[in-house]
């Protein structure tokens, strides 16, 4: 079987993982318009931006062969409407078909997917709900009754349109779009909201933000906070106007928070920020008894002094972090101390320690943190951990951190 027919193949599976495995060891282009292309019609919307990142072009003779915007809105999924808004598709896309699309979403949003399911299917049947991933960072649930699926992204690609066609919903629309999938802060409606809201970096927007902070009801909360932390981060001005805001804001927030979901979003915002204050708001929570409150401490920590060293409060909570019994923490405290300051002996002793990690993650990082400082341990380990698991850049990119040593250390 040749290259274009296993991805096709992988495509037809609806397996984004295997695809871009293919795509990323041969992107032949060749292969890649008809694969969309098949992408497409089977509605699988992260397969088709995937194919897109590399490459994929339908072409005017391939429109043809796709569905239309108000198709691809029916299906409640955001990634397959952003792949068919690509700018190889968009010219397509006039302003009454985005009229169009967006009434139908506010039809399915306004409803809820399991009403207008079975207002369509006429089906008394239960409807069967399940997690999916509908893109690579964002998740959604996949409603299926009387042999129709439909996934309830509906918010996000109604935030989406309306933004393409320049109509501004308040901060109260979307907050409450966001909130209908409470608990889940990877919901792509979810994440569409605070985006868009961080986006507009104004005031008043700061300021409803702001005002959750307060709010009895912890998802509020947590949505505040999200979109103050993007508000900052997605702030690439000279003047950054909103640093200060957001950690006199994050500081104080941070020692009152009860909910460990906001507590780790409010400790996410301060560890963008390097100093004193920020650090002195983070390692008393380096004890928390949820490890994503933990893990945000261990990649909110800098070496932020001059020459960079980590200060004595930071060092201590790295240490104890390095040795935490979750594996994720354990793996991102071992990122800061690689990317932190000198090589503080202590903290490269610890994270040799973990070289033989009974996670192959927390391992990987090792081995690259030592690499990065220098340490002849890394390449013993390195070999014993062998080659990079297929697909998996970031173990790449670990691994070619010894492969750089070797390099400095050998040359003349």
């Amino acid at each position: 079987m040749d290259g274009g027919s296993v991805l096709v193949s992988a495509v037809r599976a609806g397996d984004a993982d295997l695809v871009r495995v293919l795509l990323h060891e041969d992107s032949d282009p060749g292969h890649l318009d008809a694969a969309f292309r098949l992408a497409v019609r089977m509605r699988a919307g992260h397969v088709a931006q995937l194919l897109l990142q590399y490459g994929a072009d339908p072409g005017p003779s391939g429109v043809r062969d796709l569905l239309s915007l108000e198709e691809a809105a029916d299906s409640g999924s955001p990634a397959l409407v952003e792949a068919l808004l690509d700018d190889r598709v968009r010219g397509r896309s006039r302003v009454a078909e985005l009229l169009e699309a967006r009434e139908l979403t506010r039809r399915w949003h306004g409803a809820g997917v399991e009403a207008e399911l079975r207002r369509r299917t006429g089906s008394r049947e239960p409807v069967v709900r399940t997690p999916v991933r509908d893109d690579e960072y964002h998740g959604a649930d996949e409603f299926a009754l009387g042999g129709t699926t439909v996934r309830d992204g509906h918010g996000a690609i109604l935030t989406r349109i309306e933004e393409l066609l320049g109509f501004r919903a308040s901060f109260g629309e979307l907050r409450d779009r966001a909130l209908a999938h409470a608990g889940r802060q990877d919901h792509t409606t979810w994440s569409s909201a605070t985006i868009l809201l961080a986006g507009r970096r104004d005031r008043e927007t700061w300021d409803d933000a702001v005002a959750l902070r307060t709010d009895p009801d912890q998802y509020r909360r947590l949505f505040g906070a999200e979109v103050l932390r993007l508000t900052h981060l997605f702030d690439e001005s000279d003047e950054d106007p909103f640093a200060g805001p957001a950690l006199d804001v994050f500081a104080g927030w941070s020692a009152g928070e009860t909910d460990s979901a906001v507590l780790a979003e409010v400790l996410i915002g301060l560890g963008e920020h390097a100093g004193p204050r920020a650090e002195a708001a983070l390692v008393p929570h380096a004890g928390h008894p949820e490890a994503p409150v933990r893990c945000a401490v261990a990649r909110g920590l800098h070496a932020w002094s001059s020459p960079p060293a980590f200060s004595g409060g930071a060092r201590t909570a790295l240490l104890r972090l390095m040795a935490d019994p979750d594996a994720t923490v354990r793996s991102a405290a071992c990122h800061t101390v690689a990317f932190g300051g000198g090589a503080d002996p202590g903290l490269l002793d610890a994270m040799a320690v973990l070289l033989d990690d009974a996670d192959r993650l927390v391992g990987v990082t090792a081995v690259s943190g030592l690499a990065l400082h220098d340490d002849e341990r890394c390449v013993a380990a390195a070999r014993l951990l062998g080659p990079p698991q297929r697909g998996s850049l970031e173990e790449e990119r670990c691994l070619d951190e010894v492969r750089r040593y070797e390099y400095r250390r050998d040359r003349p």
